[in-house]
């Protein structure tokens, strides 16, 4: 797995769509509504997202309380 400057841990999108429980249309539809973190960009042909955005989004549907 790849680091960030701030010590971060960079997730591919198979383990975010395990850690979270949604597939990939789902992850992508709710980026696009703005209810999902957006990844940052590896390369040219790969993304990745934060450890901590994923964590924090997890985080924050747990204190609402809401379903994924």
């Amino acid at each position: 797995m790849t680091e960030t400057s701030r010590g971060d841990r960079i997730l591919r999108r198979p383990e975010v769509e395990s850690r979270v429980g949604l597939g990939r249309s789902a992850i992508y539809k709710a980026m696009q509504r703005g209810e999902f973190p957006r990844p940052i960009r590896l390369t040219s042909r790969a993304v990745g997202w934060r450890q901590s955005d994923i964590e924090a989004w997890l985080a924050s549907r747990a204190a609402s309380g809401r379903e994924c």
